[in-house]
C-alpha cells in the first residue's frame, strides 16, 4: 500500500515532537515571545487595513490549529468563540485544543482536505505553518484549492509560514511567495516580511531580548511571510 501525505505528515509531527528540546517553545523564552509580539503586531495592522467590519461577525476556519494558540490570539483580538472553527490532524492536539479553548469553539479532527464544507461559508480561512510541512506538492494544491473555495467573496485566507529551507529539518520546506501565488492564482495578495530567523533570534535574545527588534530591521534576515490572500466580492 502506497503511504499517504497525511500519513506521512503524522510521522513528520511525530519524529519533531521527540527531537525538540524543552523550553524551546516556552513563552518565557526571550525569542519566542519576541516573534510572537511582533507577528501580533502585524496581524492587527492587516486586519485594520483590510477588514472594514467587527471581528465578531466573521466566520473563521484555522486549519492545522494545534493546541488552540492561534484561536486564543484571534478572540483576544475580538473574533466570536462562536464563529470559529479549528481543524487539527494529531489527535493529541486536537485534544488539548479542546481542552484549552472555550467551549464554543468547534474543534474538528482530521484531514482537512475532507471537511464537508460548502463553498463560500467563511470570512478567513487560516493556516499558519502548516503547508511546510506538506512535502506532496499536489496535496499542497488541493488543500489550497479547498481553502479558497470555502472562502466567500469578499474574504481571505490568512497566510503565514516560512519561505526558506531548513537545512537541520528535513521534515520541512520552505514555501516561496511565488508557490502561493502559484496555489492560489485567481487571489489578490498583499504580504509582509516578518520574523527574525530563529538560530538568530535564539542567539541574539540570550545577550539581550530587545537585540531581537535590532536585527529584525533588516528584511533579508526574516525568514516567514504573512500573507492577506483576497477574494474578489
Amino acid at each position: 500500500m502506497v503511504e499517504s501525505e497525511i500519513d506521512k505528515v503524522i510521522k513528520r509531527y511525530e519524529h519533531r515532537t521527540n527531537i525538540v528540546s524543552e523550553g524551546k517553545y516556552s513563552m518565557l523564552n526571550p525569542a519566542v515571545w519576541q516573534t510572537v509580539q511582533e507577528r501580533q503586531r502585524k496581524l492587527i495592522n492587516l486586519f485594520s487595513k483590510n477588514i472594514k467590519k467587527p471581528l465578531a461577525e466573521l466566520s473563521l476556519l484555522e486549519i492545522g490549529c494545534g493546541t488552540g494558540g492561534n484561536i486564543l490570539e484571534l478572540i483576544r483580538l475580538g473574533f466570536s468563540p462562536n464563529n470559529i472553527i479549528g481543524n487539527e490532524l494529531l489527535p493529541e492536539r486536537t485534544k488539548l485544543s479542546r481542552k484549552n479553548l472555550p467551549a464554543e469553539c468547534k474543534i474538528i479532527e482530521g484531514d482537512a482536505s475532507t471537511l464537508p464544507y460548502k463553498k463560500h461559508t467563511f470570512d478567513i480561512v487560516y493556516q499558519s505553518t502548516v503547508f511546510t510541512s506538506l512535502l506532496d506538492l499536489e496535496f499542497q494544491k488541493k488543500l489550497a484549492e479547498c481553502m479558497w473555495e470555502w472562502v466567500k467573496p469578499g474574504g481571505a485566507v490568512l497566510w503565514y509560514d516560512f519561505i526558506f529551507n531548513n537545512p537541520s529539518n528535513p521534515d520541512v520546506k520552505g514555501v516561496s511567495l511565488r508557490r502561493v501565488k502559484e496555489l492560489f492564482p485567481d487571489a489578490i495578495i498583499s504580504f509582509k516580511r516578518v520574523t527574525l530567523a530563529p538560530p538568530i533570534s535564539r542567539r541574539v535574545t540570550k545577550i539581550h531580548p530587545s537585540l531581537y527588534s535590532t536585527f529584525n530591521f533588516f528584511p533579508f534576515l526574516r525568514t516567514h511571510i504573512l500573507c492577506w490572500i483576497s477574494k474578489a466580492e
